[in-house]
């Protein structure tokens, strides 16, 4: 196992710095990344994907890019043009319903990012179920008019119950992020018909395959997103996404553009809006570099040797 600690080059999901295990096995490097609040319950999903990457457990392609979108973070306006510009993608997802920020900074965001788009750019918002019922509603419509047209809504409230009621009163398509991988009974989702589209994730799902079993019981169409991982997480999602056999949405996997630095020496980053499909070599050169520090590497093999353990116990 090689942790490395790679500084963000802006704040997201709360943190500045992503820490990152990386594993090898027989078929290559598996990314095992959950985040450093996530208990060992929920941080061995996260395993079971970096194995099947390492045993190189992987479905054929169906096609040999992905599109992406460029996700803005909750930041200005200003840093938000600079971020759509730079990102090569005309499909954005905007960060909203940050906590200690209001609706009028999220309006401003979703007006820099059209602007940046141009008219013919998709815009999606993602709200990580930070509003009410109610704030939903008003924000969505309000949020739609900004972006003059949003392709979805991802995850505006928390529970499903709660995403189903929201569903019903709004215009704009709703997709399920927690509420499908945070969930015990992930269909759910399908059977409440709370969402338009499902947002799958490889890590915290279990891995390529049972993401597939997931798109196909699920009967949505699926977006495949990240978990702000490296390129050799990525490659995961990209593997998903490839394989899918269909694909009418830009998926969130151009989230490399937020690190810093890379493991890999040609980094997964978009072309003309869209991933190519391979498994990028990692430069162990790179990885001696962004390496983290002894007490971080230690907390790390203590993390993994907790899952390790848990999986004893549930054999037990």
């Amino acid at each position: 196992m090689r942790v490395v600690s790679i500084p963000m080059r802006t704040r997201f999901r709360g943190i500045t710095v992503r820490e990152v295990a990386l594993l090898q096995g027989p078929g290559g490097w598996g990314e095992w990344s959950p985040f450093l609040e996530y208990p060992p319950e929920v941080a061995e999903p996260w395993l079971r994907c970096a194995e099947e990457a390492m045993a190189g457990d992987w479905p054929a392609p169906l096609r040999d890019h992905v599109p992406v979108n460029v996700t803005v973070p909750a930041v200005g306006p200003d840093r938000a043009r600079e971020i759509v510009l730079a990102g090569g993608c005309r499909t954005a997802k905007v960060k909203v319903a940050e906590p200690g920020q209001g609706i009028g900074e999220d309006l401003d965001r979703v007006a820099a990012v059209r602007e940046a788009l141009g008219p013919h750019g998709r815009i999606r918002v993602d709200a990580n179920g930070g509003w009410s019922v109610e704030d939903a509603v008003d924000a969505i419509a309000r949020l739609d008019r900004a972006a003059g047209g949003l392709e979805y809504a991802e995850q505006p409230v928390a529970s499903v119950e709660d995403l189903a009621r929201v569903r019903r009163l709004v215009d704009v398509p709703i997709a399920a992020d927690e509420s499908i991988r945070r969930a015990e009974d992930p269909y759910r989702v399908r059977d409440l018909e709370a969402a338009d589209i499902a947002v799958l994730k490889v890590q915290p799902l279990g891995g390529v395959r049972a993401c597939l079993e997931i798109a196909e019981r699920i009967g949505l169409p699926v977006v495949v997103s990240s978990a702000l991982e490296t390129s050799v997480g990525i490659a995961a999602g990209v593997a998903l996404a490839a394989a899918l056999p269909e694909l009418p949405h830009a998926c969130g996997l151009a989230t490399v553009q937020l690190l810093t630095a890379d493991v890999a020496g040609e980094p997964l980053l978009p072309v003309g809006g869209a991933l190519p499909v391979r498994r990028p070599v990692v430069d162990v050169r790179q990885v001696e570099e962004l390496a983290a520090a002894p007490d971080r590497i230690a907390h790390w093999e203590a993390r993994l040797a907790a899952v390790r353990a848990l999986r004893e116990d549930r054999r037990s």
